[in-house]
């Protein structure tokens, strides 16, 4: 059971602080059950969800040394642009992906993502809508919890993760760091 203070990730909502674990006194809900109340980092509301339920995954916060380890998982990651049959198989496995809620699917998403819009680039075409909320989900999701992590605001994450893979491929960062 998560503490009131601590930091989880929650389903597809993404970084939360467990504010408080409570009894709620909502309609519908299980007076007898205890709930975690979790306030966002990224958007506004809260959250109250059973302490018990299986339904939405929530887990630790990655560490800062699991973070970079992830980061530096990015260059040895193979990936292709997704082309399944049509656009509601592309989004069903997009969903699959960030509902996972594992940082190394979103990578991958977020990369598989990166290569369609190069390629449509290079044929001066837009990304698809799909491809561009699910990129946009993937990078909001990764970045957030990247960003607390790291201690860094999540619009430094790109960069960070920029300068920290090009230390790799230049030799000056050792995968043990």
């Amino acid at each position: 059971m998560f503490q009131s203070g601590e930091l989880v990730v929650y389903g597809t909502t993404g970084v939360c602080r467990v504010e408080k674990i409570v009894r709620p006194g909502l309609s519908g809900a299980d007076r007898d059950k205890l709930y975690y109340l979790l306030k966002p980092l990224q958007q506004d509301g809260v959250i109250y969800t059973p302490v018990d339920s299986p339904k939405v995954p929530m887990r630790p916060v990655l560490s800062a040394k699991e973070a970079e380890a992830l980061i530096d998982l990015i260059p040895t990651m193979k990936v292709e642009a997704c082309r399944p049959p049509s656009l509601q198989a592309l989004a069903q496995r997009y969903q699959a992906a960030v509902r996972t809620g594992d940082c190394r699917d979103l990578v991958r998403l977020a990369m598989s993502i990166y290569v369609k819009r190069r390629e449509a680039e290079a044929q001066k075409r837009r990304l698809g809508q799909v491809d561009e909320r699910y990129g946009k989900q993937a990078e909001r999701l990764l970045h957030g919890e990247l960003s607390v992590a790291l201690g860094i605001p999540p619009e430094e994450v790109p960069p960070y993760i920029a300068r920290r893979v090009e230390a790799l491929r230049a030799g000056q960062l050792s995968k043990a760091q």
